[in-house]
């Protein structure tokens, strides 16, 4: 590779109106992730500058940029001109800049690092511009890559542009290219608009170059890595490409999935060896699965941290905060959120856990109730080491379960229960003999005379 270190430029001016969006287009998110943000990650490996180039009006395409890489330098490109105006919308970046050009697009978001690489072994092969191509299935709609005998590009055709044997070329252009040229900002300066469109298209760069003696080639990769989004049906086809990686990399990380395709994960999600995950799990945002963990079906996470040996579900749900310890059981229409379980802590049965601190071994009965909101601020509840909290209960924050104690079955809490203790909120029960026959009785005579 290059000693020098390259400049990234990342389109994302685009609009997106077909996407039906008041949302910009490379905002939208494949595994909970902008567009823009898995460029951006693309390339964060590389020590190298990044400019993105945004449409007018374009603050939050902006933000989003400088959040995922702070360094990034943002331009304008005023009117949407073409690819190449687009490009030159960085100059004041093309300018001072020595080595490597590297155009990339921001609503291309599966491309793989080590394409990028390639790209650029293939300038240092000896080629002054790399293009990256694919076979296409169908070819409509894609500028064709046109090479010599050798294998060297001579041109590239947008299909408007192209004759009827080009147009029968497979070869397709991906529009990521690699420059290593002495002026890149002065190449693009000689590309004109006369054609179909009247853009100033990237690609006549490469004709421009062969005239001049540069030598131009071609870096193959599937058509799935290059895959442009538009449109809502692409986007979602992007992300199933996208879980379809990701599943493959867990599974040969050492993670079972009993039926993968119905597993959905997020670009941050973590899972360890020896986790079994069983059909319809959703990882959101932010979600760490340590070894040895058993998922039931139908279970949804976010931003949670479940310990080593947890089972957990069917039918549980973690939200922001949930910190499951080691060997906990939560279990089936449990709701967890802001709350830490200990090692050993059970909730196996239809609770609702929020803004809590549980210890270790402790057992939380089933219909066991958080009562965190006051209707202004949420409160939290803590349950000491080995406490029992019986089925039915609501605890009603702030309030503190000691180590060791009791909550009777039905109780509503609202005071502290001291450590071992047996806690009972109950009003007294009252039997009537004989009162359920009478009422049947009663009730058949009344059906009768009507």
């Amino acid at each position: 590779m290059s000693a020098s270190p390259p400049l990234f430029v990342v389109l994302a001016a685009g609009k997106g109106t077909r996407m039906k969006s008041s949302e910009p287009k490379v905002l939208h998110k494949v595994a909970g992730q902008s567009m823009l943000a898995h460029v951006l990650a693309t390339v964060s490996d590389v020590q190298g500058d990044v400019a993105v180039v945004v449409g007018p009006g374009m603050d939050a395409v902006a933000t989003e940029a400088r959040r995922v890489t702070p360094p990034a330098q943002v331009f304008v490109q005023a009117t949407q001109q073409g690819t190449a105006d687009a490009v030159l919308a960085a100059r004041p970046a093309l300018a001072g800049h020595s080595g490597d050009v590297v155009v990339l697009y921001a609503d291309t978001p599966l491309i793989r690092p080590e394409t990028v690489a390639r790209l650029r072994a293939a300038l240092d092969a000896g080629a002054h511009i790399a293009v990256l191509g694919f076979r296409a299935k169908d070819p409509t709609g894609y500028g064709r890559l046109l090479t010599g005998p050798k294998g060297t590009l001579s041109a590239i055709r947008e299909e408007k542009d192209a004759s009827e044997a080009e147009r029968r070329i497979d070869l397709c252009n991906s529009g990521v290219m690699a420059f290593r040229v002495p002026d890149v900002g002065k190449l693009l300066g000689q590309i004109g608009n006369a054609n179909a469109k009247g853009e100033f298209y990237l690609t006549d760069a490469i004709e421009i170059a062969v005239r001049s003696g540069l030598r131009a080639g071609v870096v193959e990769c599937s058509e799935d890595e290059v895959l442009g989004v538009n449109a809502r049906d692409q986007l979602a086809e992007a992300e199933a490409i996208w879980q379809k990686r990701a599943r493959a990399q867990f599974m040969a990380s050492g993670v079972t999935m009993i039926a993968p395709e119905t597993v959905w994960l997020s670009f941050d999600t973590q899972i360890a060896p020896d986790v079994v995950i069983e059909p319809h799990v959703i990882f959101g945002v932010g979600v760490t699965i340590e070894e040895g963990v058993r998922i039931l079906g139908f279970s949804h996470f976010e931003g949670a941290v479940i310990g080593k040996g947890a089972r957990i579900g069917p039918f549980s749900r973690f939200r922001p905060g949930a910190r499951i310890g080691a060997d906990a059981h939560i279990g089936n229409f449990v709701e967890v959120k802001n709350t830490t379980l200990g090692p050993g802590a059970k909730a196996n049965h239809l609770a609702y856990l929020g803004d809590g601190v549980i210890g270790a071994k402790a057992n939380v009965g089933a219909g066991t109730i958080f009562c965190n909101y006051d209707g202004y601020a949420k409160h939290k509840t803590q349950i000491g080491e080995g406490a029992f909290i019986g089925s039915n209960s609501s605890l009603v924050a702030p309030v503190t379960i000691g180590a060791g104690a009791y909550v009777g079955s039905g109780s509503v809490i609202t005071r502290d229960v001291t450590p071992g203790a047996l806690a009972l909120e109950r009003s007294n029960q009252e039997e009537r003999p004989g009162w359920a026959e009478k009422f049947r009785t009663l009730m058949l005579r009344r059906k009768a005379t009507k």
